[in-house]
């Protein structure tokens, strides 16, 4: 029996899907076996911690600079390909772009093209209701949103100052998600779903991270921070183990160098035929271990037995200790 490339995961505690995916709560998700999950639950927690204090200074900056009711709440954190990501995106949609550094790649802020507009109408001291433009925005229109964009990005790098140090820049504005290119298709992306609230308008927006910039980071931040007497009872743990390794006994062999012979001599071997071993003379044996020469030896005996003594690698590598 074969396992489908994909299977459905229960939705029990999954967070709601990106902006204009359309999908509910309720329903289940595909599970690519192809692509396994890289993010873990610490991973999560130490990204959520970020998310939400984000989402805390958002709300002050939209609130201060809309001059109107705003708030922004993070609903989930979910890992995707980018290809699965950019599917979820209706177009147009308002996309900013953004550099990481001194982290590689890039990440994006995307949220419905309608909330862009309504945000530039309350920044120019509108009410940002009634239905607005469908296009890509002006030069002013974007320099606006441009200042909006650079404050919540320096907010960003606060919030994720404790994981790891970032100067995110905003990069340039996109409306068709296929032209947004800050990732490779296949390429893992962490995405943050928030819900926003401007005015009458209640819009979601998410937040897109690649995880090969942030894995060392967030390894490094799930690490445990060990007390004095854990870190003892750890190093007494591993002297322990060293201790005991070094009693396990293994299979060692000492043979002449390896012989290759055609299948068919093996299978006429009979008593009495001579097998050459193209082992020179003056060769030493070989010490192996599963396979692996570790030294080099020569026949001896010790005590009326039959002994190997070991000698210099005659190769000229350094002698076994």
């Amino acid at each position: 029996m074969s396992l489908p490339d994909t299977v459905a995961e229960a939705p029990s505690s999954a967070p709601r899907p990106p902006a204009g995916s359309g999908r509910r709560r309720s329903e289940p998700r595909t599970y690519d076996f192809r692509r396994p999950t890289k993010l873990s639950r610490e991973h999560v927690r130490i990204l959520q911690i970020a998310q939400e204090g984000f989402a805390r200074q958002a709300t002050t900056i939209l609130t201060s600079m809309l001059r109107t009711g705003a708030r922004m709440e993070l609903l989930g954190i979910e890992q995707f390909s980018y290809d699965d990501y950019i599917a979820t995106l209706p177009t147009p949609v308002f996309i900013a772009t953004f550099s990481l550094e001194p982290l590689p790649g890039k990440g994006l802020i995307a949220y419905p093209l309608d909330a862009a507009m309504a945000i530039v109408d309350h920044m120019l001291g509108g009410s940002g209701a009634g239905e607005q433009p469908d296009r890509p925005m002006t030069a002013m229109e974007s320099t606006i949103t441009g200042h909006l964009l650079e404050r919540l990005l320096n907010e960003l790098a606060s919030a994720f100052a404790h994981i790891t140090p970032l100067q995110p820049a905003l990069a340039g504005l996109e409306y068709n998600p296929q032209l947004a290119q800050v990732a490779s298709g296949s390429e893992t992306v962490m995405v943050a779903t928030y819900e926003m609230r401007i005015g009458s308008r209640e819009p979601r927006a998410t937040l897109v991270l690649p995880f090969s910039s942030f894995a060392g980071a967030l390894i490094n931040a799930a690490s445990p921070q060990l007390s004095e007497s854990a870190l003892r009872k750890r190093q007494k743990a591993t002297e322990a183990l060293t201790e005991r390794l070094s009693h396990v006994p293994v299979d060692v062999s000492v043979r002449f160098a390896p012989l290759e012979v055609p299948s068919a001599d093996l299978l006429t071997l009979a008593v009495g035929d001579v097998l050459l071993l193209r082992h020179p003379r003056d060769s030493p044996l070989e010490v192996t271990t599963n396979d692996v020469t570790f030294a080099h030896a020569i026949a001896s005996n010790h005590r009326r037995r039959l002994a190997a003594e070991i000698v210099p690698d005659p190769t000229g590598g350094k002698d076994p200790s």
